[in-house]
């Protein structure tokens, strides 16, 4: 059996992020059980108290929000494919212009080395830029405060423009449809679990919210069930996550917060203002909610913005999508920008030695 002491802090942590989202919710914020719960731990990790997430717990919630992912997708959500090929083409547009600017003001500004500012840049794939990172490029440190406070940060902008938005119409499908029952769910979080699991061993990024997705949207686009996640369930899944995200920031000193956090925050200002540009551009082109497409191109965490999503009534479907999209281009961007600096230090570490070389010879 684990120790107390090992327990204590992670009940301690779901804990924090109930009560913070139990009053997110009496406060009438959107998606509060996620958002407050996130603040909560955020700002209980920053105080110094225990904070633990176990990566068992942490693969649960991953679990929950694929499943639940699946089970929001709107039954109509397949005949909306001919209309994302505009808003795929406007990710790619969106992708080059984050990394290209918020690279370029981190370095120019805050006078970062050309890994870090650029690798900080990078939205998503935080496992992979981390790794890279600890190879010797960039400071990792610095990189995951600015990554974790975009993560944080996007997901907070979310649901307070929900607040001036108008919610997605398959909220009104979703309250008609049936709950399902306890064997039904049970024989769900089987499946996805082996097929999260198979994504894992296959080194999918997000393997266990990817694989339950997949597993419960294609059972639930076959008619294998109708049904949607019990509320109790749901808000149980979004505490998990709020805690999630919060715990990312367990281990950092507030000087070390403060001093990478300026440059996150102007980036991630960045980041919303291209995001909404483009996501406005959209939206002329698209029969689509505002909210739905932001969702879909904000290089936030998969399982915030999924579980936003959610909590929003918005089709998880072509939100999933195009993050698996952004995952996969990003897989193969990060390793030719990283070769990109490392061929352009080397190109300015030469420029240097013949320079101070001329300078001996005078």
């Amino acid at each position: 059996m684990p120790a107390l002491s090992t327990i204590l802090p992670v009940l301690l942590t779901i804990a924090i992020s109930a009560i913070g989202g139990g009053i997110a919710t009496l406060v009438g914020l959107p998606a509060g059980w996620l958002m407050g719960g996130a603040l909560a731990v955020t700002a209980a990790a920053m105080a110094g108290l225990p904070i633990r997430m176990p990566d068992r717990l942490r693969d649960v919630s991953f679990l929950l929000i694929g499943m639940s992912m699946g089970a929001s997708v709107a039954p109509d959500s397949l005949q909306l494919i001919a209309s994302w090929p505009i808003s795929l083409a406007a990710l790619m547009l969106e992708l080059v212009l984050i990394v290209s600017l918020t690279g370029w003001m981190l370095a120019k500004f805050f006078k970062l080395d050309p890994g870090t500012a650029y690798l900080s840049s990078f939205p998503g794939h935080l496992s992979f830029v981390l790794g890279i990172a600890a190879a010797g490029v960039g400071d990792p440190r610095q990189i995951v405060i600015i990554q974790v406070i975009r993560l944080l940060m996007l997901t907070i902008c979310v649901p307070i423009g929900a607040l001036f938005l108008q919610v997605g119409s398959e909220v009104a499908a979703a309250d008609i449809l049936p709950v399902l029952e306890w064997w039904q769910i049970v024989l769900l979080a089987a499946g996805c679990f082996v097929v999260g699991l198979i994504f894992v061993r296959l080194r999918v990024p997000a393997g266990f919210v990817l694989g339950a997705m997949a597993l419960s949207t294609a059972a639930k686009l076959a008619g294998l069930y109708v049904g949607t996640m019990p509320a109790p369930l749901t808000m149980v899944t979004f505490v998990l996550t709020g805690a999630l995200i919060g715990s990312r920031f367990a281990g950092f000193s507030r000087k070390e917060f403060v001093t990478a956090a300026k440059g996150g925050f102007i980036a991630t200002a960045m980041t919303v203002g291209i995001v909404t540009l483009i996501a406005y551009g959209v939206s002329l082109l698209v029969d689509m909610p505002f909210g739905q497409i932001w969702l879909g191109l904000s290089p936030g965490a998969l399982e915030g913005m999924g579980a936003l999503g959610i909590a929003l009534g918005y089709d998880t479907a072509f939100i999933a999508a195009h993050h698996v999209i952004r995952l996969l281009v990003l897989s193969f961007a990060i390793p030719a920008v990283v070769v990109f600096i490392r061929r352009r230090e080397a190109a300015t570490f030469a420029r240097q030695d013949r320079m101070e070389s001329q300078d001996i010879a005078k």
